[in-house]
């Protein structure tokens, strides 16, 4: 397990490659998604060996390094690259990277991923923002001692995702002519996909996509203050209810093929948010 590092000196890192870039957003790129850094201008690109407390992934379509730029005209640092807990380095992997955003001026942060389709109205390449999730994996990223300058110690979840931003991703996605879905998301630890049985609970419980992310950069992110919504990208759909004959191939591929139209959304949002059409 790598040694977490104070997210004071991992801003500082940042700022002496980006000297006087104030951040206003923060996006994480999940599986197969790097492609949505692209539309960045001026764009700074640092390695996570040169930040400490960034572990550097080892998840094919995470490349590991942190973009700083302007992402639909928003001071915006991209993390390409997000780290899992079943790597070895713990649901809190990454600690560091969302509270160096945070104290990087960060005030919004939009998370991406590839999830596994449960709902059978979702089929795959679908996009789904994310209203609330569930935490199947096992543990929390915030177990330990609280730094109550980060965060309380018990934190509240009811509005996880934020309500005005969740409203933003259906403005966006309407005006864009993408169809954007919303469900609850189970994130479990992974790294071994569902058993059928698994699949049949989760929909039990309410879930409409399953995935290996998200739920605890939520959590770190909420602690922090960071106001959260997300999206998720439906890959291998029928896989969650009759197998991953292709697996992480499968999910990389299918979530290449919906990158564009998640691109357009995630520029739509920051955009509006630039511009101060910020519903809450």
């Amino acid at each position: 397990m790598f040694e977490q590092a104070d997210p004071v000196e991992a801003a500082r890192a940042i700022q002496e490659r980006a000297p006087g870039f104030a951040p206003v957003a923060a996006v994480v790129l999940g599986s197969g998604l790097a492609a949505i850094a692209e539309g960045m201008t001026d764009a700074v690109a640092i390695g996570y060996a040169d930040i400490p407390g960034f572990p550097d992934p080892a998840v094919d379509g995470h490349p590991g390094q942190l973009l700083v730029g302007t992402l639909g005209g928003l001071p915006t640092i991209c993390v390409v690259g997000r780290v899992h807990g079943y790597e070895g380095h713990g649901l809190a992997a990454m600690r560091t990277p969302i509270r160096a955003a945070r104290l990087l001026g960060c005030e919004v942060i939009y998370l991406t991923c590839a999830a596994g389709g449960l709902n059978p109205d979702l089929g795959s390449g679908r996009l789904m923002a994310v209203r609330d999730h569930l935490n199947l994996t096992g543990g929390d990223p915030l177990v330990g001692r609280n730094d109550p300058s980060v965060g309380p110690r018990f934190p509240d979840m009811t509005q996880a995702y934020d309500p005005g931003l969740l409203s933003l991703q259906q403005e966006v996605a309407q005006d864009l002519g993408l169809d954007l879905a919303e469900g609850v998301y189970a994130g479990v630890l992974g790294p071994s996909f569902e058993t059928p049985a698994e699949v049949r609970m989760l929909r039990a419980l309410g879930a409409d996509a399953v995935g290996m992310s998200l739920v605890p950069e939520c959590i770190l992110a909420r602690h922090c203050g960071l106001r959260v919504t997300a999206t998720a990208v439906i890959t291998n759909a029928s896989g969650a209810a009759s197998g991953y004959a292709d697996g992480h191939a499968e999910t990389l591929a299918s979530a290449g093929a919906a990158a564009g139209g998640l691109a357009r959304l995630v520029a739509g949002c920051l955009s509006r948010l630039a511009a101060g059409r910020t519903p809450r």
